[in-house]
């Protein structure tokens, strides 16, 4: 009888588990991190964060401002306080104390006071420290500066606290603007404010990624029975996953359509702290319906292989904590965000047809071939094929179902692999809820950052879009657009009066285009009504569910189809473009007589052609 190899124990693997979902998160601090890397005798999962460099030059000038850092819980407030009393000297031994105010002397000669979180200390010491703050920023004590880490929320309720109320006003005024303006810091004024959860998730994740990936413990996995050399059939889900993420094996586009993902969160505003990025590398990594709070064990590596179950611990299906039971998957807010795309879920015609019918048709088979066989691992596996046939043959509805769910596992994992020169052919952002995802992506959001020009064709889908809904028609116009109202509701369902119509390309000053918002780093669409520079042009933000709504509306979608929140936003951009054209009519008429009432007044009626062409007929009363 031949006996299971080993698979040799990496600490590192024991280090990660502790990241990912387990019931006792023990990353839910940064002082806990470094307890679990001790104990376990890792070097820590390190990276250099965006403003770490930043901060510790500030505090090494001759003339330091004063630091704030907020965000949200997990957006790393402490590590860069520790990361910045490190390298200024500080002790690890005081670091480590239970006390929530440190004090070091810095170059300058000036005391550095440092809060690691400002709600742990007790309300007279907590008032103190932003009076103290208030006379530091303002001019009347030079002798001090402060780096404090503190929730926005319970900063400003701290500044608003009756013993301090009034004293602290200034302080909390300069605050307010700092946090509502969306900047650091203010002219002459010794005080800079990070808000953490205004950085980029697609910003922070490779540099995390790459820490985990590149950390040295992976080097006690290099000659284990179930890594690299061992059979397919016999590897290791953990080596596998690594390897793949790294793009060392199968699909180098995996990581790519990762970021892509948290690209898109990043543009419907969905935060995703460094906490939730870690457990999504951890997870990634380790998940496994069978391992120990379903994340795997080195030694849980050999009863999972032997049982021929090493598929469900797919990266691609980890991704979105399908590894996990669904009340706990969703209780976790990254995979409550990434499950918001529906991949899995969501179908497409020519995917599943592969999927399902690849094998024995001849049009399908060579792609069939490509995407699913050639991965032995997680694509057309022995159970794969099984239950393909089961279902073909329709025995028993169970078989069936199984089916079904390889299938959902399948679209998760051919979403990441499928080629960018065969996203198109594929269609594979049907995968999605959002199927104009990647022209989102590509032809938009990647263009205007850049400062280039959005083409044509995309804009006059939009436009095609919003003449839909203005006027509540099947409307085809895409060169103009298209403002009517219902005489005196300007958000009708439909609207039959005629109000303006206005030049897609440059015209007298009309135009509709698309540039890149630098203080929200959002696409922005723009109408201009005139070429008056006191009349800006009306604005929206192009967010990533408002282009899929005016896509799919473009297409055909009925206008409350998708969003009845986004049907309002165009409504009241609508609203806002109006607004603009009876500014352009003042300044037309100023110094012009008024019209006698004796007078014809003229309304302009809506029309649709046959082939769906707004028309305005001229109606006199």
């Amino acid at each position: 009888m031949n006996s299971v190899p080993v698979c040799k124990s990496s600490k590192l693997v024991d280090v990660l588990r502790h990241y990912g979902p387990v019931p006792r998160n023990d990353t839910m601090y940064d002082e806990r991190v470094q307890d679990v890397h001790k104990r376990k005798g890792v070097d820590p999962i390190s990276f250099e964060a965006k403003y770490q460099h930043e901060l510790i030059q500030n505090f090494t000038d001759q003339q330091p401002s004063s630091v704030i850092l907020t965000g949200t819980a997990g957006d790393g407030k402490t590590y860069y306080c520790r990361q910045v009393w490190e390298a200024l000297g500080g002790s690890a031994e005081i670091w480590s104390s239970k006390e929530e105010i440190r004090v070091l002397t810095l170059a300058s000669g000036m005391q550095c006071v440092v809060v690691k979180d400002l709600s742990s200390v007790g309300d007279v010491e907590q008032q103190d420290i932003l009076v103290r703050l208030k006379n530091n920023v303002f001019g009347t004590a030079k002798n001090e500066v402060f780096l404090i880490a503190a929730n926005d929320g319970q900063l400003v309720e701290a500044l608003s606290a009756t013993a301090i109320a009034t004293e602290v006003e200034a302080l909390k005024d300069l605050i307010e603007d700092l946090l509502v303006d969306d900047i650091a810091q203010k002219p002459g004024i010794p005080l800079k404010l990070y808000n953490l959860s205004r950085l980029q998730t697609a910003e922070l994740f490779p540099s995390i990624l790459r820490a985990v990936l590149d950390h040295r413990g992976w080097e006690q996995c290099t000659d284990c029975a179930f890594g690299g050399l061992a059979p397919i059939d016999k590897r290791c889900p953990i080596f596998e996953n690594k390897a793949r993420l790294q793009g060392q094996v199968c699909d180098e586009n995996t990581f790519d359509k990762l970021l892509d993902l948290l690209r898109l969160c990043d543009l419907d505003g969905l935060h995703l702290p460094v906490r939730q990025q870690l457990l999504l590398i951890a997870n990634s990594l380790l998940g496994h319906p069978d391992g120990k709070d379903y994340l795997l064990r080195c030694k849980d590596v050999p009863s999972v292989v032997e049982s021929g179950r090493a598929a469900y611990g797919s990266l691609y299906s980890n991704f979105f904590g399908e590894n996990l039971p669904e009340r706990r998957r969703e209780s976790i807010e990254v995979f409550e965000t990434l499950g918001r795309y529906g991949i899995g879920s969501e179908t497409s015609n020519k995917i599943d047809n592969m999927l399902i019918f690849g094998a024995d048709d001849t049009e399908l088979a060579k792609e069939f071939q490509d995407l699913v066989l050639s991965d032995a691992i997680y694509g057309a596996d022995q159970s794969f094929k099984n239950k393909q046939f089961a279902y073909l043959e329709a025995t028993t509805v169970d078989d069936r179902m199984d089916f079904l769910e390889l299938l959902h596992r399948q679209r998760q994992r051919l979403f990441f692999v499928i080629p960018k020169t065969k996203e198109d052919q594929f269609r594979s952002w049907e995968l999605t809820l959002y199927h104009s995802a990647g022209e989102y992506l590509e032809q938009v959001y990647d263009v205007v950052k850049s400062g280039g020009v959005v083409v044509k064709p995309v804009i006059a889908k939009l436009v095609k879009g919003l003449n839909r809904i203005f006027t509540g028609l099947l409307a085809n116009n895409q060169n103009d657009l298209i403002i009517a109202t219902s005489g005196h509701y300007s958000q009708a369902k439909v609207s039959r009066i005629f109000e303006e119509r206005i030049a897609v390309s440059k015209r007298r000053g009309e135009f509709v285009t698309i540039e890149f918002d630098q203080n929200r780093r959002l696409p922005q669409l723009l109408v201009s009504v005139t070429n008056d520079p006191a009349i800006p042009p009306a604005s929206m933000q192009l967010s990533l569910t408002r282009f899929e709504y005016l896509s799919r509306v473009s297409d055909g979608a009925l206008p409350t189809s998708f969003s009845q929140e986004c049907y309002e936003d165009i409504l009241a951009f609508k609203t806002r473009i109006l607004r603009k054209l009876a500014e352009r009519k003042l300044q037309e008429d100023a110094g012009g007589e008024h019209i006698s009432t004796s007078e014809r007044i003229e309304l302009r009626l809506v029309e649709l052609s046959d082939s769906g062409i707004v028309t305005d007929r001229a109606l006199e009363i």
